[in-house]
């Protein structure tokens, strides 16, 4: 008889263990332990697709916000455009209808996924849902989805394999808490106003009124769903996850971040703005850059087309090549990583525009990604006179800014100190940063002091740069360009470090002075 109370407690002490032994609970004090995955810190860059029905009217500054605007201004040119393309807006007959022309006839996963890895990146993936109330996987909570309608495939599903398959850590990304506010589902005049089309665009509720429990536990139940039926290892969040419910918020957090800790990986959770609190994921800037070194860790979404559309357009150009490596360089500089949009056609297919940014990158990542990939900040970001002015909260300040030879961004990876130039310095590159201790100049390896260009001797002035104080010259074993290799001339100088530049550039883009250092130089 008396075995049976210590029985009673055996049974309870073990499902206490069950709850109380997760890592993480639903508070922010617990939540702010988790730590940036290593993956991502040594990863830098990663592919995200903006797909669904939006890719198929193709038009608009912003094709994924053309929904929005469809609806809720009458005059404007999205409206024109879709009763002139597809019809005229009826009780009957609105957005939704696009969705059998979304036939992804020709999407292949396993050829996206190549793509992604030749452009150099290491986590990538698929918006899962965007504002538009559709989903691209086979979700319970909606017949709304992908994998009932229109390409009648479970796209997040095929892309987790095909992602997976090579290495790459797998994102996926929510806009679904914006759909609330996104159509006008009070106003009968459309198709938004008829409750059965409520699975994709929204509950009725009037203009102003609070997410209502149904939509809540949707957004929730979907958020949950992914995490159990493909275990992304990055979930990005657009904005209004702070319209939510907090506790439902580190709820889905919670169970995340233990989810994760069960199966043994690292996972990372990005935000827009202040929707989380600090140190409980990483901040997202959307189209913008820090414009110094941070001590807290930021990525950016941005996209390959020039004008943030991020869906597919007709009209659609593209960044260069240059912009999108120099942005990238200056972004990881400053302790940030970038995950940048593609947006494919209705069929499936993504444009060549695109493709061929995509492979330019990749084509410079296989020259000089030792200088990105498993890297950090330096102590001093760059230097040079091109200024992106101040940091907005929310991002949007990225500019069409071209960088000069002068503009130069550092990143280190043991003793290995890497100086970028964002463009070509020409016969002679001059690194301001790297000023010597010893104030007289020394020759260009064996040759004289006087094979030095007139900058030799000269002292930084403030205006010119952060010198990095304390450099010196028996800390530099080696000075090498990537994809060239061969020892470089150069000298320490109070002016800074001078190379003497090869004749032959060995990429297109930013060029990258490899500077081997010793870790205890033997000081004179």
């Amino acid at each position: 008889m008396k075995t049976k109370p210590s029985i009673l407690i055996l049974l309870f002490l073990a499902a206490g263990m069950m709850v109380f032994g997760q890592k993480y609970t639903a508070d922010w004090q617990s939540l702010r332990r988790v730590q940036t995955p290593e993956w991502l810190q040594k990863g830098k860059f990663g592919i995200y697709t903006h797909w669904g029905p939006y890719a198929v009217h193709a038009y608009g500054s912003n094709t994924t916000w053309y929904s929005f605007a469809l609806y809720l201004n009458p005059e404007g040119e999205e409206r024109g455009h879709f009763e002139e393309t597809f019809g005229k807006l009826t009780p009957e007959y609105g957005y939704k209808d696009l969705i059998p022309l979304f036939t992804a006839d020709k999407f292949d996963a396993d050829e996206w996924a190549d793509l992604f890895q030749k452009a150099g990146a290491r986590y990538a993936g698929p918006v899962a849902e965007h504002h538009d109330g559709f989903a691209m996987w086979d979700t319970k909570y909606s017949e709304w989805n992908a994998a009932k309608m229109g390409p009648r495939r479970d796209i997040v599903g095929e892309l987790e394999a095909a992602i997976k398959k090579r290495n790459m850590k797998y994102v996926t990304a929510f806009h679904h808490a914006a759909n609330w506010f996104f159509f006008p589902v009070s106003d009968k005049r459309y198709d938004t106003g008829d409750p059965k089309n409520s699975g994709i665009y929204g509950q009725y509720h009037l203009p102003g009124e609070k997410r209502n429990q149904e939509f809540i536990d949707e957004w929730y139940g979907k958020i949950i769903e992914v995490i159990d039926n493909y275990s992304p290892d990055f979930i990005w969040f657009d904005f209004a996850l702070d319209d939510m419910p907090e506790g439902y918020v580190k709820d889905f957090l919670a169970y995340y971040y233990n989810h994760a800790d069960d199966k043994g990986k690292e996972v990372v959770v990005t935000y827009k703005g202040h929707d989380l609190v600090p140190g409980s994921g990483v901040r997202d800037l959307e189209l913008g850059q820090e414009p110094n070194l941070t001590y807290n860790e930021w990525i950016t979404d941005n996209s390959v087309d020039d004008r943030g559309a991020w869906g597919y357009a007709n009209d659609l150009t593209f960044k260069t090549p240059n912009r999108l490596i120099d942005n990238l360089v200056d972004r990881v500089s400053k302790n940030g990583y970038l995950l940048l949009n593609v947006g494919p056609k209705p069929d499936g297919t993504i444009p060549e525009g695109a493709k061929e940014v995509l492979l330019a990158i990749g084509a410079w990542l296989d020259i000089n990604g030792e200088a990105i990939y498993e890297t950090t900040p330096w102590m001093v970001a760059g230097e040079g006179p091109t200024n992106l002015g101040e940091a907005n909260e929310t991002g949007f300040d990225e500019s069409g800014i071209i960088y000069t030879a002068k503009d130069i961004r550092f990143t280190v990876k043991g003793d290995n100190l890497y100086a970028i130039f964002l463009d070509w310095p020409g016969e002679f590159a001059v690194i301001n940063s790297i000023q010597g201790i010893d104030p007289e100049p020394e020759g260009l390896g064996k040759e004289p002091a006087k094979d030095i260009p007139s900058l030799v001797g000269k002292t930084i002035s403030e205006e010119e740069g952060p010198a990095y104080p304390g450099f010196y010259k028996e800390e530099i074993k080696r000075v090498s360009l990537l994809g060239d290799g061969k020892d470089l001339k150069w000298s320490l100088t109070r002016r800074g470090l001078i190379v003497e530049m090869p004749d032959e550039k060995p990429c297109d883009h930013a060029f990258v002075i490899k500077i081997e250092r010793y870790h205890h130089p033997k000081l004179k």
